[in-house]
């Protein structure tokens, strides 16, 4: 598996899974009806952001990464990313290799340690990987998430120190 920088060109790979994940409401807090161009602004992000994608052998996109300052100012030394896998690729490692490679990355770029604001507690998938990963859950915003079939949830925030 190849992690590398993403550009508009891969954009139409990884609408279609962007989309679904999306519109199913169940693990991002974006708005569900999020237009194809809205979403690629959101995600494809300039320096000193960065957006990754993890593709395979053959040059498909399995997942992307986007990577960024979590605050501004006497706050920046913390670090944000968000993650995407395909569902058609489950299980092929792509989001722990995403994982290990915002880890480097945020630490290689100074920062002092990464949060993730909003990881909904029903997403058990992926807060077993943010752990084995190293990362706790700080705290959990009761009812903060209104999932499409659990009803209100929490929201994680989450934590690694570098």
């Amino acid at each position: 598996m190849l992690i590398r920088e993403a550009d508009s060109s891969d954009w139409p790979a990884v609408w279609p899974f962007f989309h679904q994940i999306v519109a199913a409401g169940e693990t991002f807090t974006y708005p569900v009806d999020l237009g194809k161009e809205e979403g690629r602004d959101w995600w494809l992000l300039s320096e000193p952001a960065r957006t990754v994608v993890a593709v395979d052998d053959t040059g498909t996109v399995l997942g992307m990464a986007k990577m960024n300052r979590n605050h501004m100012g006497n706050a920046g030394h913390i670090a944000s990313a968000s993650f995407m896998a395909a569902s058609a690729h489950e299980g092929r490692g792509a989001g722990r290799a995403l994982g290990e490679y915002t880890i480097e990355w945020a630490r290689g770029a100074g920062f002092r340690a990464i949060q993730f604001n909003a990881v909904v507690e029903t997403n058990v998938r992926a807060v077993s990987l943010y752990r084995s990963l190293g990362f706790d859950v700080l705290g959990t915003l009761p009812e903060g998430f209104h999932h499409p079939v659990h009803g209100y949830v929490g929201l994680h925030i989450m934590h690694r120190a570098l």
